[in-house]
């Protein structure tokens, strides 16, 4: 059995737009994903709500840091296949960072500096904002929709200089109107299911 680790933040863990909620089990991205694979990986899901990769939240109680419980989860799930990042929505807020040369920074020193040496890594770049209808017209926390819309293409530069896959989720999945962040159920089932032959592509033959 092939083992894959997903790292990332509240897109990972399924929040439901608006409702302070989690989508069901069978509809979070990651779960589809294992689905589609048929048993042929299992997958870890490591998704904490306002994770960052290597920034302290100032109005955080617990550590969000994602680069401080990395190697933890590393070596605690050892020996991986595969490990999927998804970062950076909470790297965007003007509060942490702000700037999608920040989330890069953070993913290189954060994340890929600490993974384990061979892994084989997949960055996904996450959608991107829109305008929220609770927010004013931006997206919650103060986001910027530019430098999302940024991220992408800089993430796919930072994949080609690390040597690691990449998969732009905005290509199959538009954040929720709601909040102009999360993923409504249709669109985090989507990721889901585009995500099944990129990470075929990845691992060995069965």
């Amino acid at each position: 059995m092939l083992e894959i680790l997903v790292f990332g933040d509240s897109l990972t863990r399924g929040a439901n737009p608006g409702q302070h909620q989690r989508h069901a089990h069978a509809d979070r991205w990651p779960n589809v994903l294992s689905v589609g694979l048929g048993g042929y990986a299992s997958i870890v899901t490591e998704g904490l709500g306002g994770r960052t990769t290597i920034y302290d939240d100032p109005d955080g109680h617990i550590d969000r840091n994602g680069s401080r419980v990395l190697p933890v989860l590393l070596a605690s799930h050892s020996p991986l296949d595969l490990i999927i990042i998804m970062l950076g929505s909470n790297d965007l807020k003007p509060s942490i960072c702000g700037t999608a040369e920040g989330v890069v920074k953070g993913i290189v020193l954060g994340i890929i500096a600490r993974a384990q040496p061979g892994l084989r890594a997949l960055i996904v770049s996450p959608p991107i904002f829109v305008g929220s209808e609770q927010h004013g017209g931006q997206p919650r926390g103060g986001r910027s929709i530019e430098e999302s819309r940024r991220l992408g293409p800089l993430l796919e530069q930072l994949a080609v200089q690390t040597g690691s896959a990449f998969f732009d989720a905005s290509t199959v999945a538009t954040s929720s109107k709601v909040d102009g962040v999360h993923l409504d159920l249709e669109n985090t089932r989507a990721l889901g299911l585009a995500l099944v032959p990129v990470v075929q592509a990845l691992l060995p033959a069965p």
